[in-house]
C-alpha cells in the first residue's frame, strides 16, 4: 500500500506570524512605521498601476538606497530572527509529523505567500517546510537585489497548488507542470490538502481547496474575525479558528481529525483498487 501523503499549505503573514514580515525587522530599520512604509508602497502601486507585490519589493529597494540602509540577502535574514509568531506555531509542525506517523501518514508543510522568502527563510521555523514559495529577489555578485526573481500575487499562488499536486517543485519547470497527469498519479491529491489562511488573499487558493475536495481554514486575531467569519458565512472557508496552534486547542483537535479522515480515506481507496487488481477477468 502507497503511503499516505498529507500537504499542509500556509499563507505566512498573519496567519503563522502576528503581522506583515517586514514590519518586525525591516521596516524599522529605514526608521520608519509600518503603516507609512505600506501606504508609501501603495500608492506608488496605484499610481503606477503595479502589481502590489512588484510595488512593495520596489519600494523596499528604493527606501533603503534613499536612505543608506544596506539591503542584501543576508540582511533580510536576519530579519528573520525577529519575527513573532503565534502561541503554539514552533512546535506545531513536529507534532503533527508525529501524529501523522502514528496513522502511518507522511505530512507535509509548504508556504505560500505574498512575503520574502529571504526573510522566512531566517526565521526559527524555515526547516519546518518541504518547500517555501514567495517573494523573491535576485541578487547580484554582491549581494544586492536587482531584480523581482519571484512575485506571489494573490491569484498567482493557486499555481503552485498545482505544483504540490504533481510533485512538480520547481518554479523553472513549467514544462512538466503543464503535461498532462492522470489524477491516480499525482504525488499530492487535492482530497489530501488542508490550506491555512488568515484572510481575503487567501480566498483563490481556499476556493480550490473546496472546489476539489481539500480542507480550507481560515485563522484569525480580535482584528480581522469579523472578516474571517464573513469567509465562512459566504463558505468559502471549511472552519475558523483563532490563530492559537498550541497543543490541544479546537485548531489542532481539527487539523488531526482531517488528517486521520485522509488517511482512512486514502487507505479504503487503495484497498479497493488492490482487490480490482487481484480479481482476474471472468
Amino acid at each position: 500500500m502507497d503511503r499516505t501523503i498529507v500537504a499542509l499549505l500556509y499563507d505566512f503573514d498573519r496567519t503563522l506570524c502576528t503581522q506583515d514580515m517586514q514590519n518586525y525587522a525591516f521596516i524599522p530599520s529605514l526608521g520608519m512605521a509600518p503603516g507609512d512604509f505600506w501606504a508609501e508602497a501603495n500608492a506608488f502601486g496605484r499610481r503606477e498601476h503595479m502589481d502590489g507585490i512588484l510595488a512593495y519589493m520596489y519600494t523596499m529597494i528604493r527606501k533603503s538606497r534613499e536612505l543608506g540602509v544596506p539591503l542584501t540577502r543576508q540582511s533580510l535574514n536576519r530579519c528573520g530572527r525577529s519575527i513573532s509568531f503565534f502561541p503554539g506555531v514552533t512546535d506545531w509542525f513536529d507534532r503533527l509529523n508525529r501524529y501523522g506517523a502514528l496513522l502511518g501518514v507522511e505530512v507535509e508543510h509548504y508556504v505560500i505567500s505574498s512575503g520574502l522568502r529571504e526573510i522566512i527563510d531566517g526565521s526559527a521555523i524555515a526547516g519546518a517546510f518541504k518547500e517555501i514559495y514567495a517573494s523573491e529577489f535576485y541578487y547580484d555578485g554582491e549581494g544586492r537585489p536587482v531584480w523581482p526573481k519571484l512575485a506571489v500575487n494573490f491569484t498567482a499562488k493557486t499555481q503552485f497548488v498545482y505544483r504540490i499536486n504533481k510533485g512538480v517543485l520547481d518554479v523553472a519547470d513549467d514544462r512538466t507542470l503543464n503535461d498532462s497527469m492522470p489524477d491516480d498519479s499525482k504525488r499530492v491529491p487535492f482530497t489530501n490538502m488542508i490550506y491555512l489562511g488568515d484572510g481575503l488573499s487567501d480566498v483563490p487558493c481556499m476556493k480550490m481547496m473546496r472546489a476539489y475536495g481539500g480542507q480550507a481554514i481560515a485563522v484569525y486575531q480580535a482584528v480581522n474575525r469579523e472578516g474571517v467569519e464573513r469567509l465562512l458565512r459566504q463558505r468559502r472557508v471549511d472552519f475558523i479558528y483563532p490563530a492559537d496552534y498550541r497543543e490541544g486547542t479546537e485548531l489542532e483537535i481539527t487539523v488531526k481529525r482531517i488528517i486521520r479522515r485522509m488517511a482512512v480515506s486514502h487507505q479504503l481507496s487503495e484497498e479497493h483498487a488492490g482487490q480490482l487488481r487481484r480479481i482476474r477477468p471472468s
